[in-house]
């Protein structure tokens, strides 16, 4: 689904990674780590075709990212930032629907059936059946990280591109935004998000991107990219890891 040939991006002078290929397959849940400022955000907005990029080529679906239109990025693509945004006594239906303008002609924000139907079934999919009517400043961290999952859903965009959503979140909620998440995988939707916690990608990811030292460090499997000296050298300190007698395998620093 995603293609990324010899992708390089730079802020200003510096180089946050150097060029750098990986595919991220249909359906599958990418996390992408690695420290503060390495990059993570901009990877994303890159991959979003929201940011340029200074050389290389991605493709999303076949297409070069570069030759859709807006309109046809917001019908393959949804992306949601880390920002805390609150919109003061709005409902959380109206949020929600913010996705259905990529269906939409500029001229045209009237909202119809299909609208409505759209809304309903990804309320109900992230489990805020009822939550209509809430205003958006009312809801708890999970339930608001909840509601972007949903507009993401209501824009029915094959690609999720999602930064941080787990964060400020305490662990059961984190726990249920992530499988979320994982249950949309399954039903064929490619999800590629940032994330901070090593334990959470290794519980949940695919693949891991990991980038720092100003390149593409490692693109694999959970497990080999946590188990070597490769994340070690993302974050700067020695890392241990343990598996579990259920297979799983745990990050803790040395």
């Amino acid at each position: 689904m995603i293609v990324a040939d010899r992708l390089e991006l730079r802020a200003g002078d510096r180089v946050l990674m150097a060029p750098g290929s990986f595919i991220v397959e249909a359906g599958a849940f990418c996390v992408i780590l690695g420290a503060n400022g390495a990059g993570k955000t901009t990877l994303l907005r890159t991959l979003a075709g929201i940011r340029p990029f200074s050389s290389g080529t991605v493709h999303v679906g076949g297409r070069d990212l570069k030759n859709l239109t807006h309109a046809e990025r917001a019908a393959t693509i949804s992306h949601q930032t880390g920002d805390d945004i609150f919109f003061d006594k709005l409902r959380v239906a109206d949020v929600v629907a913010m996705g259905r303008y990529a269906h939409h002609g500029w001229w045209d924000w009237r909202r119809d059936e299909r609208d409505d139907s759209a809304v309903a079934k990804a309320l109900e999919a992230v489990h805020l059946q009822g939550f209509e009517e809430r205003q958006f400043d009312t809801l708890s961290s999970g339930e608001r990280q909840r509601v972007w999952i949903a507009l993401s859903l209501a824009q029915e965009a094959p690609v999720l591109l999602l930064d941080e959503p787990t964060s400020h979140l305490d662990v059961r909620n984190a726990q249920e935004v992530l499988r979320l998440l994982r249950s949309l995988c399954a039903s064929g939707r490619t999800v590629v998000c940032a994330l901070h916690d090593l334990n959470e990608a290794a519980a949940f990811a695919d693949k891991i991107l990991l980038i720092g030292d100003g390149r593409l460090l490692a693109y694999d499997t959970p497990e080999r990219v946590l188990a070597g000296n490769t994340a070690a050298l993302a974050y700067g300190l020695e890392l241990r890891s343990v598996r579990l007698e259920n297979g799983s395998v745990r990050i803790f620093p040395a």
